[in-house]
């Protein structure tokens, strides 16, 4: 099994503004291919995808470009997935039109989770842009908390020509244990039924009490994860650097390979590989396992 990333973040401080790092001191500091790469402990990915990292909205353009230009070095960044001005509408077109031109563009992600208006998702340009999305072979990185999806369902029904993956599992609150369960178990089999959708196996240590979780504080909701999107629509990522806030990387990716140990090597591998390849149309020029 080749180790896909699908979920992997970089960021230069001297370089672009991100002004959400000053509430967040445990990774208010730049972070590099270089400390990825340290941070594996001698784990080897075959392939990344990187996310946007909301630097300042009007910087989106240089994070892309100065992304292209690392992926021009590094062959295992096969994926980019950034930010765009989807309330636009019709005339963000134009700048989705040349992101999509580079193959390594696969989708956009907003953060709907942060924006202050519980609406926003639901304005009419923003749903035109993420109508535009599947115009132009892009999907839509869904990025909220178990609160939003009710809103989100409404977005996703408007939008049929465009495909979604929810990040981090849609964010539940772990750290509160089972009583967080409800709703977003409900919400999240709802999400799962309304298409085709993917789900990113991301973000749950962040999501539970950030310096005492254990593994039996995540099995609760990895348990939810599996039974309702099931091997063939999860996808793992490390959320690096974020995560740090939590776990370091062999520590996080060690919980994610135990609480998948009861399925078959196949469909481990799904999850950690294949789904990836699938998903982000990645092309690592190496023969993926016949599937028997």
């Amino acid at each position: 099994m080749n180790l896909i990333d699908a979920h992997v973040h970089v960021w230069d401080l001297k370089r672009l503004r991100y002004p959400w790092l000053q509430q967040v001191p445990r990774i208010n500091r730049s972070y590099l291919l270089e400390d990825y790469d340290r941070a594996l402990g001698g784990r080897s990915v075959a392939a990344m995808v990187f996310v946007q990292c909301e630097c300042d909205p009007e910087q989106h353009l240089e994070e892309l470009a100065w992304v292209q230009s690392l992926a021009d070095a590094d062959p295992r960044l096969q994926a980019i997935v950034p930010w765009a001005p989807l309330e636009a509408g019709d005339h963000c077109e134009a700048e989705l039109a040349r992101m999509a031109a580079d193959s390594r563009v696969k989708g956009v992600r907003r953060i709907i989770q942060f924006e202050p208006d519980p609406d926003f998702c639901l304005k009419p340009n923003f749903i035109r842009g993420v109508q535009l999305l599947g115009r132009h072979g892009l999907h839509f990185e869904i990025t909220i908390s178990p609160l939003h999806f009710p809103r989100v369902m409404k977005v996703i029904a408007a939008s049929p020509g465009t495909r979604f993956i929810l990040d981090h599992i849609g964010n539940p609150d772990i750290a509160a244990g089972p009583a967080a369960l409800e709703p977003w178990r409900t919400h999240l089999r709802e999400f799962a039924r309304s298409g085709p959708h993917f789900c990113k196996f991301s973000n749950l240590v962040c999501n539970a009490s950030l310096d005492t979780w254990t593994l039996d504080d995540l099995r609760p909701f990895a348990e939810v994860v599996l039974e309702t999107f099931g091997p063939e629509r999860l996808i793992w990522g490390s959320d690096w650097p974020h995560m740090l806030r939590s776990s370091d990387y062999a520590r996080w990716l060690d919980a994610a390979e135990t609480l998948t140990s009861h399925l078959s090597a196949a469909d481990r591998r799904r999850i950690f590989q294949d789904n990836a390849l699938r998903f982000y149309r990645l092309d690592l020029s190496i023969p993926t396992p016949h599937e028997t």
